[in-house]
């Protein structure tokens, strides 16, 4: 899979027939040997929020996973899984830095509470956002 014609398809206009931009794209990026290859070309819609979300959740059950040996559990609020999403979306490279975004928003905000603090033995986080920042409330077990 690839992001070409991403770029190119990412126009703003109404019913975008955006096949031959894709075409030319494909043809500027790739050998005419390696095309003749390709059975065809699927291009795909932007990711809605909805779904952006629900890559959201199965990231943090992936952190919940990870801490599930520290009894530690991780809950998102909606606007907290909203603003995840959002920053973690980019329209030419899709869903891919959201697990990074997670990770530097909210796993390294847990570590030293993890290690050091309330959830040192276990608990709860429920993580908000309040003034386009994301908050972190710690219940020890």
């Amino acid at each position: 899979t690839s992001n070409i014609g991403t770029k190119e398809a990412n126009v703003m206009g109404f019913e975008k027939d955006t096949s031959a931009k894709t075409d030319k794209a494909l043809a500027a990026f790739f050998s005419p040997e390696f095309r003749n290859r390709l059975s065809g070309t699927i291009e795909f819609n932007a990711l809605s929020l909805d779904v952006l979300m629900t890559i959201v959740d199965r990231e943090i059950d992936k952190v919940n996973a990870l801490l599930a040996p520290k009894k530690v559990k991780v809950k998102l609020n909606k606007k907290a899984k909203e603003y995840l999403a959002k920053e973690g979306y980019d329209e030419r490279y899709g869903a891919r830095h959201i697990a990074r975004v997670i990770d530097e928003k909210v796993k390294e905000a847990l570590t030293d509470e993890i290690l050091f603090g309330k959830l040192k033995k276990g608990g709860s986080v429920k993580v908000g956002l309040k003034n386009n920042a994301l908050t972190f409330e710690f219940t020890a077990k």
